[in-house]
């Protein structure tokens, strides 16, 4: 089964049991992670694309270990200007063995409203630090 994964603004074809160097995620060698934004699986006998993400789907995963990529050598010039800029970047990377996808069951919390909602609405604070009620319609003088 493979599936396309984003993950800090990149995405990754991954598949079960198989290593990838992912940028820098943190944590400690050993650790066990989950990725949720999945873009597509395909399994071999059907496709499922998300919207943008597909829902009820993760993906488990054991940080392996940590370290810096090679060298990547910027080089500015303007020539006839005498102006030359060398500068040198390593990126952190991650290596991340995939273990298994496993469907996930979410369970949505219903937040109750409380009639103290209500009340604050119709007060108002004057700046004595006194709440006073406020009609709705205006009042005419």
């Amino acid at each position: 089964m493979q599936a396309l994964v984003e993950h800090k603004g990149k995405q990754f074809l991954v598949e079960e049991n198989s290593e990838f160097k992912f940028p820098y995620l943190g944590g400690k060698i050993g650790e066990k992670i989950e990725l949720e934004k999945i873009l597509y699986t395909d399994d071999s006998k059907n496709k499922k694309f998300g919207s943008p993400y597909i829902d009820g789907l993760a993906i488990s995963a054991e940080i392996l270990s940590h370290g810096r990529d090679k060298k990547v050598v910027v080089f500015k010039m303007k020539r006839r200007k005498g102006y030359q800029v060398k500068k040198g970047h390593r990126q952190d990377f991650t290596m991340v063995k995939i273990n298994k996808f496993k469907k996930q069951t979410k369970t949505k919390k219903v937040a109750k409203t409380s009639s103290k909602d209500d009340t604050a609405k119709d007060s108002k604070v004057s700046s004595k630090g006194k709440t006073t009620k406020t009609n709705s319609k205006k009042e005419s003088k």
